[in-house]
Formats: C-alpha cells, structure tokens, sequence
C-alpha cells in the first residue's frame, strides 16, 4: 500500500448526481480507460494560454506557493458522519481532525463504500513540527488504507482527506487564507445545480439558475432540443467511464451526435472515445470535457485528445501537489475548469467552493451548497454566485 501511495511524490452540490440517485459503489467501477490512439490533427498542446492568472512571486509553482508552510501537529481525531438518502442508502464520510497549537485543520474522506470507512487508521503517528511538503512526503509512508489495494480511487480519498486537513492546519496556523497563500484573490463562485430530474420545476422558481444534467438512455431529439431552448443547460455528463453503477450510461454514437447537434454550446463530459463515438462528437471536440478518468497531470497527458474543459475533483487526485500540478497544467494550456462534488457531508464541501473562488469562479462549477442535497426545487435556496469566501485556513 505505501508504494502505492508513494507514487504521489515520483516526480519530485449538489454533487455529481442527485444525492437520491447516488448508491455505494458509484465511485469504485472506473473499470473503463479513455484510448484512441495519438492525438489526430488540430489536437495539439497549445502552450501557455494568454492572460494566465498570476500568482505568487510571478513564475513559482503553485505547490511552491505552500509546500514551506510550517505546520506542528499535536494530535488528530475522526469524526464519523452518516445520512440515510431518500435513494435508500446510507452515505457515509469520515472528517480528519488535525490539532496543533491550539488550532484545527479538517478533511473529509468521500470514499463512498461505507464498509471502507471501518478501517480508517486512529492510531497513526505523526506529531510533530513539519512543513508541508514534508508532512505530505510523511504521508506517503503511513498505512492510510487498509482495504483493497485495488481500490485507487478510494486510496486517494483517503489521502486527501489527510493531505487537505493538513493544509487546512497549516494556513490556519499562518494565520492566512488559499487565496492569500497563492497569491490570488477569491471571488464569487458561479454554480449550477446537478439534478437527474425535470428542470422546469427548478425554473419556476429561480429562472436564471444554471444544470448540469446526465445524459439517460431514452434522451432523444426532441428532449434535447426543448432543453437547448431553454438556454439553461451548461454541462451534460455521459458518465462513460463508470460501469456496475445506478449511473451508467452505455456509449452509443447516434445518442452522442444527438447530444452534440442538439445541445450546442453545452459542455460534454466522459464521453467515451472509441467504438465510432468519437466521430459521432466530430465538430465538438472543444466542447469535450473529463472527469471520472484523470486522477493526476499523467492521466491528463494520456488522454487521446486535448480536452478544452476539466472537472476537477480535488479528492481523486489524493495529494495537494498532484492537483495545483494540474490546476497550473489546465491554465498553462488554455483547459478551463470546473470545479465537482463528492456528496460531501461536512468540510469537503466548502473547501471544493473555496478551491473554485481562487482558481475556476466562473465556471459551471458543480459545488451547490449542500442543502441542495436536502430536497427538490422550494424557496429560499442560496443562488449562484456564492460569495467569496477569504477566511483564514481551507
């Protein structure tokens, strides 16, 4: 397990779907790898894109940015959190508490196997003065998981959690925000809600609000097109990369041409690239997006095509550095962003909003507060955009 960890240092809203949609495993059946061979023409790296935000002292690297941070760790603790969904599931997470000289960092483990947060490690050591990058290299040689080691979407959950209460401790103990820490400035966040259900419920009640809808298997034309004419679609997700899931979506090549001539403008996710669906997106390819599949910069790189978009999920990439590498990746390359959610229960969910404030605000960000998840469309819900959220820590 830790050689598997180790790899994260070997180069130096609603959420998703509607909490009633969700079901344990939902994260776990990435069985499905994006191929197609060499990128064909016109899929070129395209260098740094103009007008890349600024951060701190010009050229430094983002990781740089925190990697010295100094953090002294006294003891941590693990708080365990469940809600029965109207889906008929338990969701469970587990909430690291990271204590040190008098003030606490937090994380949250999203792993959605419940079973998983069983063996979630309360005995670790790991008290101590450290920086950052130190604490995080630490990390690497700590037995966080104890599952299946074939699980690597839950290993990196686990790592998160730890990796982020740590940063959440140390710019506390700094006495600084992210945005601070950066050198950047936190704005207001854009959002869309991500609903499995008719919009028009939704529209009725707040008719600016922005969805991020997954594609069904009896979507046809007409559906499409009345959904394009309400002008409120920003992101559909083809979900091609789960498989044994309640959200799996079979990649079919008419359904994706329908989706690329009916929706157009409309961000398109995980579609799956082979089997003639690629040439079934033929026009769109700037409008082609990925989420389940990259996990890391190298996942990033090895896809078969130069995406234009990314969701990004800070708990897939299992480490801080692995995900400001591709954050700084993303804007080097002209890839916008948006940020997506993990059905948080607690910290998660504000630091996925405050990663978005300082690095992809106006995006079609999937990180709606989470009383989203509490019920359908009714009064008084909070809007896009969030205010900006500057306080100290993560």
């Amino acid at each position: 397990m830790k050689s598997a960890q180790r790899r994260a240092h070997a180069g130096g809203g609603l959420t998703e779907t509607d909490a009633a949609e969700r079901a344990p495993g939902d994260e776990l059946a990435l069985t499905r790898q994006p191929c197609g061979g060499r990128r064909g023409p016109g899929e070129r790296d395209e260098g740094s894109a103009d007008g890349r935000p600024p951060h701190m002292l010009g050229s430094m690297p983002l990781w740089d940015s925190l990697a010295g941070l100094r953090v002294q760790v006294d003891d941590y603790s693990l708080q365990r959190r469940e809600l029965e969904t109207a889906g008929g599931w338990t969701r469970v997470t587990t909430t690291v508490v990271i204590e040190g000289a008098g003030q606490a960092g937090v994380g949250e483990d999203v792993t959605y196997s419940a079973p998983d947060h069983d063996h979630m490690p309360a005995e670790l050591v790991f008290a101590g003065t450290w920086t950052l990058d130190d604490l995080s290299r630490h990390f690497d040689e700590l037995d966080l998981w104890r599952g299946d080691e074939a699980n690597h979407t839950g290993i990196d959950h686990r790592r998160w959690a730890f990796e982020s209460a740590a940063l959440d401790l140390a710019l506390r103990q700094a006495g600084i925000s992210l945005a601070e820490a950066v050198g950047r400035e936190a704005r207001p966040v854009r959002f869309v809600v991500s609903t499995r259900a008719r919009v028009e419920p939704w529209l009725d009640l707040e008719p600016e609000m922005e969805f991020k809808l997954d594609v069904e298997e009896d979507w046809n034309r007409e559906l499409m097109q009345r959904l394009a004419a309400l002008d409120r679609v920003r992101v559909v997700d083809l979900k091609a990369y789960y498989r044994g899931t309640s959200v799996d979506l079979a990649p079919d090549p008419e359904l994706y041409r329908a989706v690329a001539d009916s929706l157009p403008g409309v961000v398109i996710e995980d579609p799956w690239l082979e089997d003639g669906c690629r040439e079934a997106l033929a026009g769109a390819e700037d409008r082609v997006s990925f989420d389940a599949p990259v996990h890391s910069l190298e996942d990033l790189d090895r896809l078969p095509l130069d995406p234009r978009w990314l969701n990004v999920k800070p708990s897939r990439f299992g480490t801080v550095r692995g995900l400001l590498e591709t954050i700084e990746a993303c804007e080097e390359r002209g890839i916008r962003m948006y940020g997506g959610g993990q059905y948080e229960l607690g910290p998660g969910r504000r630091q996925i909003q405050r990663l978005a404030s300082v690095f992809y605000p106006d995006g079609p960000n999937d990180v709606a507060p989470s009383v989203y998840n509490e019920g359908g469309p009714r009064p008084g819900l909070p809007q896009s955009p969030l205010p900006a959220d500057d306080g100290e820590g993560f």
